[in-house]
């Protein structure tokens, strides 16, 4: 079972997403180059937002400094010596991660853990402190069969939201490798790219009458676009994280929590906004069109409406909903349709879908996963 949501939303001059270069992102596609927006950027503000909507719900941390900078203070709070605790915190460390620790503790590449994770690991330092020695009985521990089938009873729940929804690679074998449920394109403008150079000056403050001139000159370049946003969710992978069961046992798992991440995580789509220089260009915007589809055919994104880039005139946000829709329904025409279709749009559009409020559209198609 799949959900998967379209997004058709317009940003005025903004620089939504930067390269190494800081010019604002490309991609070809079709018939021209467009501006787009990484899955990587999407989904750092999208985990910022889900944070915020369910704070009752544990995350993780993505960091190279989990071991000392969570693990070692909290068992020092727990009552192990942080001399003891300094001591046992990178063979902690090298026996969890295999490969690529530093001296002391840190890693040498970020890795998302969850804060449940870190509440085991301490309790393994505070259990091993009370014996007479704590680095031989840690090591121990951490070698035995029963101690590898602890960490993996502590299921993938245990690595957080974040993961969850967007999974964990990891390289060792005592920490659960988390697949995401939650696959998410890049967005692109709908139309070609069309950016222009941002000059701008800084005047010093302090200049006399016969200081003349700028105190700093710089360019940046800026954009404008109506891009299209699709995400595709694999409903029983995503139950699976976040309760522990087997993906197919999703159906007989409580749906409350699932069902309030996966409406917290539409809401986030349409509403959270990415963007570098919001000081100067305050890049917020809300999706004109939500469209929403659950069903168990394998997910197909609506791109290929957008192969002939839509030309710059006019209403671009109701030719690409038209546009969108009607290759929709060629899909239908050659597929048959098969999904339960849910939308919500701003636009005045001809379709047999009947448009409705983004909050309804997203319980009738919690409900039609859960049917």
């Amino acid at each position: 079972m799949f959900l998967q949501i379209h997004t058709l939303t317009a940003y005025p001059a903004s620089l939504l997403n930067r390269d190494d270069a800081g010019l604002a992102k490309r991609i070809p596609f079709g018939n021209a180059t467009r501006l787009r927006v990484s899955s990587q950027c999407l989904k750092r503000h999208w985990r910022e937002d889900l944070t915020r909507q369910l704070p009752d719900l544990p995350d993780g941390l993505r960091t190279r400094s989990f071991f000392t900078r969570t693990v070692l203070p909290r068992a020092v709070a727990a009552g192990v010596s942080e001399a003891l605790a300094s001591a046992l915190i990178e063979p902690l460390a090298k026996a969890v991660i295999d490969g690529g620790v530093k001296e002391g503790g840190d890693l040498n590449q970020p890795v998302l853990f969850g804060l449940r994770e870190a509440d085991y690991f301490v309790q393994m330092l505070v259990d091993a402190s009370r014996e007479a020695d704590p680095a031989k009985a840690l090591a121990e521990r951490l070698k035995s069969k029963d101690e590898k089938q602890n960490l993996a009873a502590m299921s993938k729940a245990a690595a957080g939201l974040t993961a969850a929804l967007f999974g964990r690679m990891v390289t060792s074998d005592l920490l659960a490798r988390v697949d995401a449920p939650v696959h998410v394109a890049h967005a692109f403008t709908v139309h070609a790219s069309n950016t222009e150079m941002d000059y701008f000056t800084v005047v010093d403050d302090l200049n006399r009458d016969d200081e003349t001139g700028a105190a700093h000159a710089n360019q940046s370049e800026l954009g404008a676009g109506v891009y299209y946003g699709y995400v595709a969710v694999d409903v029983p992978l995503l139950v699976s994280n976040l309760t522990g069961c087997e993906a197919k046992e999703w159906r007989q798992q409580d749906s409350a929590t699932p069902a309030r991440v996966l409406g917290a995580l539409v809401r986030s789509i349409v509403q959270q906004s990415p963007g570098a220089k919001k000081g100067s260009t305050a890049p917020y915007a809300w999706a004109d069109l939500l469209l929403l589809e659950a069903g168990t055919a394998q997910p197909r994104s609506l791109a290929n409406a957008f192969l002939e880039a839509v030309p710059a005139k006019g209403d671009v946000r109701q030719q690409a909903a038209e546009r969108m829709l009607a290759y929709l329904g060629k899909l239908d025409a050659m597929y048959g349709a098969n999904s339960q279709r849910q939308l919500a749009t701003t636009l005045s559009l001809s379709s047999p879908l009947a448009a409705q409020p983004v909050e309804n559209a997203v319980r009738a198609a919690l409900d039609a996963l859960w049917a």
